[in-house]
């Protein structure tokens, strides 16, 4: 049986995301030395970026670990700064909205039902609903006896160092 490639992108998935990714690095208003078209084709198209950040994204590898059997010669930091480029321009959010709204319509999404688990923060401000730790609820905090000790004083009075001793 044939291994599932869960990194590769259909047509008509590639067709909702390809609007969506930005196509010119040119800033609007800078001056450039080359004329725009001038310099070097660039070799990898953006549906190859994509499949390998989702490779990436989908395996948990880091970026250097890229197989070149499977993308050829893209080389991890061109990746990664094509990965930071497209997030700063909001691609991976907008891939997400549509997603959602796309299974909104499919099978409905219960929005007034969803809540939010916020049991893994402290709640400073509720200290006196929530009582003491349980490891600490058989000690005696308030009830022991430290032995008693003289206050600690410097053996030599404080000085300034203008000071002449």
């Amino acid at each position: 049986m044939a291994r599932i490639r869960t990194w590769k992108i259909s047509d008509k998935f590639w067709a909702l995301v390809e609007p969506l990714i930005p196509t010119s690095p040119r800033i609007p208003g800078k001056t450039y030395i080359r004329k725009p078209g001038g310099g070097r084709k660039p070799v990898y198209t953006n549906r190859l970026y994509f499949e390998a950040i989702v490779y990436v994204l989908r395996t948990g590898i880091i970026w250097n670990a890229l197989p070149r059997e499977k993308f050829g010669g893209l080389g991890s930091s061109a990746l990664h700064q094509k990965f930071q480029a497209w997030a700063a321009a909001g691609v991976f959010q907008a891939i997400w909205r549509r997603g959602l709204a796309e299974y909104d319509e499919l099978a409905g999404i219960a929005w007034f039902w969803e809540s939010a688990d916020g049991s893994n923060i402290e709640a400073p401000l509720a200290l006196e609903s929530v009582g003491p730790n349980p490891t600490d609820r058989g000690k005696k905090w308030d009830e022991a006896q430290y032995p008693r000790r003289r206050e600690w004083r410097p053996s030599i009075p404080y000085r300034d160092r203008g000071q002449s001793a």
